[in-house]
């Protein structure tokens, strides 16, 4: 069972701080009384507004009086943060303490889920063998406490977000993440958003028990939902060191993240221009929302960040070249071109990030220009045109009538949760 976890309508930030410093004399008591260094695998910058960061902070002052306290942000492939976005982060952490995250190169592969099991476990969607290739960091760095900080949401990829994500997306390799990842997107996107354990999940638990089982680590997960008032407040707090740490908060976030809808015709979402620069994290508004989206509705994605397609080079270059131009046609095309072959990451986010001609998507982002937006399949808004019509001072979660009388469904923050269409 978890060490131990608080649940309530919102947890101020006096026993939030509490909590996380029980955290930290619960590693003490149990996983290390002396340790001399210690790892603090927070999520990245897309997850700033989960107040991460915030922990990493006191946990990197709770322990720095008595051991080398490192901080190694779970990039997965995404961009290394900047100088100022550790700052916007993690607060007043040394920088040369906030070790990078390079999947390209830092991979050490330490075993195999095998082809037969993943064919098993997604239903015959996937085929091939899963390589378990994570940070070498994480085995070279001599650590005594290894603190999984982490984020329960609804995923795309995974159900949910959270713990051993951490490990095996947020510090895996180049392999294992394109092999993870084009697994999940042929089980198929909806198939696995909002179920607690999906297929991948099951592959991930299981590499977890054969491979990491030597680790002195632990997980502190968090919850988060909007109170009465509409602020995002953290309502979960849930520490330990096993599966059931995840469950419990998963099943808490199911129930408090999972929001159904009747089916919407436009849909409204804001992508926070401090977190987001590529359609390949702020199409997170268009995972979150497909299951409520009305056939033949529109999603329109406010993204004042918004500057490039893909958070590396390769990647921009294939979503520049094949647009997000729907889930059969990105599968036959995988099969017969290389670079879709070698970069499978890519190849399942453009499956992610289209509606398969279901639902419009349009764009008003803060850079790219509106050859480029329609170049890759997606429709063009100017951004100040989207904040004249939809201005998000003005707008409140939920549904909202605009002054021409028009109907629209406004969503503040779309990585925060799930929408799904209500069943009758």
């Amino acid at each position: 069972m978890a060490w131990f976890f608080v649940k309530k309508e919102e947890i101020d930030k006096d026993q939030f701080n509490q909590l996380v410093i029980k955290a930290g004399n619960e590693c003490l008591k149990r996983i290390c009384k002396k340790p001399k260094r210690i790892l603090l695998l927070p999520p990245d910058i897309t997850r700033a507004h989960s107040g991460a960061g915030y922990v990493t902070n006191l946990l990197f002052h709770y322990f720095s009086p008595v051991a080398e306290v490192f901080v190694m942000p779970a990039l997965g492939q995404h961009l290394p943060h900047t100088v100022e976005q550790n700052k916007f982060m993690f607060g007043d952490i040394p920088k040369e303490r906030i070790l990078i995250h390079d999947w390209m190169h830092d991979g050490k592969r330490i075993g195999t889920i095998d082809s037969d099991y993943v064919e098993q476990i997604t239903e015959g969607a996937a085929d091939w063998e899963i390589p378990v290739s994570i940070n070498r960091t994480l085995f070279d760095g001599n650590w005594d406490i290894v603190i999984n900080i982490g984020h329960i949401v609804p995923h795309e990829v995974l159900g949910f977000a959270g713990h051993n994500k951490n490990y095996f997306i947020g510090l895996g390799s180049k392999e294992m993440i394109c092999a993870s990842h084009l697994a999940s997107a042929f089980y198929g996107i909806e198939n696995n958003l909002g179920n607690l354990v999906t297929p991948l999940r099951h592959c991930f638990n299981k590499a977890e028990s054969e491979f990491l089982l030597n680790l002195p680590d632990m997980y502190i997960q968090l919850v988060m939902k909007y109170n009465t008032g509409g602020g995002l407040v953290h309502s979960g707090f849930y520490c330990g060191d096993d599966q059931d740490t995840y469950l419990l908060a998963a099943g808490q976030s199911m129930k408090e993240n999972i929001n159904f809808v009747q089916p919407l015709k436009k849909v409204v979402a804001v992508m926070q221009g401090d977190e987001f620069f590529s359609t390949w994290v702020a199409n997170k508004a268009i995972y979150r929302t497909r299951k409520a989206m009305a056939d033949g509705g529109e999603l329109i994605i406010i993204a004042p960040g918004l500057k490039r397609f893909g958070e590396q080079n390769e990647a921009d270059r294939i979503i520049r070249k094949y647009g997000y131009a729907g889930t059969v046609k990105i599968k036959n095309l995988w099969k017969t071109n290389d670079d879709l072959q070698t970069y499978e990451h890519a190849t399942a986010h453009l499956i992610h990030g289209s509606s398969d001609g279901r639902f419009k998507i349009t764009y008003a982002p803060g850079y790219l220009s509106k050859d480029e937006i329609e170049s890759v399949n997606f429709g063009y808004m100017e951004l100040e045109k989207a904040m004249d019509l939809f201005n998000p001072d003005k707008m409140v979660n939920g549904f909202n009538i605009l002054p021409n009388g028009e109907e629209v469904y406004y969503i503040s923050t779309p990585s925060t949760g799930l929408w799904v269409k209500e069943k009758h």
